[in-house]
């Protein structure tokens, strides 16, 4: 089993991945529904920043250094640094805080100056508000955005008929790599069959609103 079979075998075992009918932002109803949040204890954020890690490493992406958008890119941005070191591929990280503080050091970034080819890490892309805000402040310190790597793409249609991952692609040139897609829930799905039911759910649900790649 490759990793990304490892990993969705892994959310659905800590109760991250669930199924049955849950409502999105665009208000569509889900069969399925994906919380990074509940990654919540030290054991499952370790595992998931080694997924992380297996995902920057076999995607393509050069980059110098990680950052991590408040509030979740932060545990994450930090557990994925150590993940990589462990490694043998010791990155600085920083994120950011949503209000800038006027004391001490000041500044809304936290960690390591940003700078070089920055890699944003975040749990998944939605509105692709946080890449958005991450991309404005990597450019302003002189940086250059290298990517997005999150946990799960949806793979499905926003708007129009890109999704949110291919539109921050087409909007900011940068790729955009997830430690898994519909494409490998549905072939987990495929090979458990206890998940039949879901599967059918899943795969009508990718008819009505996936992308065409």
């Amino acid at each position: 089993m490759d990793f990304r079979q490892d990993f969705i075998e892994f959310a659905i075992g800590c109760q991250v991945l669930r199924f049955g009918e849950f409502k999105t932002k665009a208000g569509r109803l889900s069969p399925y529904f994906f919380n990074a949040g509940l990654f919540n204890d030290g054991a499952s954020l370790g595992r998931l920043a080694g997924f992380y890690a297996k995902a920057a490493e076999s995607g393509g992406i050069a980059f110098d250094m990680l950052f991590g958008p408040a509030y979740k890119g932060i545990p994450l941005v930090a557990a994925i640094a150590v993940a990589l070191a462990a490694n043998g591929r010791n990155y600085p990280f920083a994120f950011n805080r949503k209000e800038a503080k006027d004391h001490g050091e000041g500044g809304s970034i936290v960690g390591a100056p940003l700078a070089g080819r920055v890699l944003i890490v975040d749990d998944v892309i939605s509105a692709g508000t946080s890449v958005r805000e991450s991309v404005e402040l990597i450019r302003a310190a002189g940086a250059t955005p290298a990517g997005v790597l999150i946990a799960l793409d949806r793979q499905e249609r926003g708007q129009g008929d890109l999704s949110a991952v291919q539109e921050v692609q087409r909007d900011y040139g940068i790729p955009v790599v997830a430690v898994a897609g519909l494409t490998d829930l549905l072939a987990y799905l495929d090979g458990h069959s206890e998940f039949s039911s879901h599967r059918a759910a899943v795969a009508r649900y990718r008819e009505q609103y996936g992308t065409a790649r």
